[in-house]
């Protein structure tokens, strides 16, 4: 009975630390997510590369995350705004591309996505 509850008891616990992974795996099947980092003499760095599945030519949305007012003591919440799209032209290691702006008004820390369908 003991040995039984120790068992149940250690595979819940490996399947609390697996989540996360789990996650980023699959949320890495339906989408790639960076930021715009740094601007240049070659372009606007993303950090998304050839890891994430980044390829040259591949156009990327680009948001911009606001704050919302809200009570004093309730959480913060936060809203995602479409400010234009990159496009990939230089995949130039594991984390890093970069792009050119297709559209709108991209800037740093901004949000830089690809959604695989």
């Amino acid at each position: 009975m003991i040995k039984t509850s120790v068992i149940a008891g250690l595979a819940g616990i490996a399947m609390l630390v697996a989540t996360p992974v789990l996650a980023q795996g699959i949320g890495h099947t339906f989408f790639m997510k960076g930021s715009i980092v740094a601007n240049d003499s070659n372009g606007t760095v993303i950090c998304i590369g050839k890891a994430d599945g980044a390829e040259v030519g591949q156009t990327l949305e680009v948001y911009r995350v606001k704050q919302l007012p809200g009570p004093n003591k309730a959480p913060p919440s936060y809203r995602r705004d479409l400010v234009g799209h990159v496009k990939i032209d230089h995949v130039f290691d594991d984390h890093f591309a970069h792009v050119t702006v297709a559209d709108g008004t991209p800037a740093k820390h901004d949000i830089v996505e690809l959604r695989k369908n």
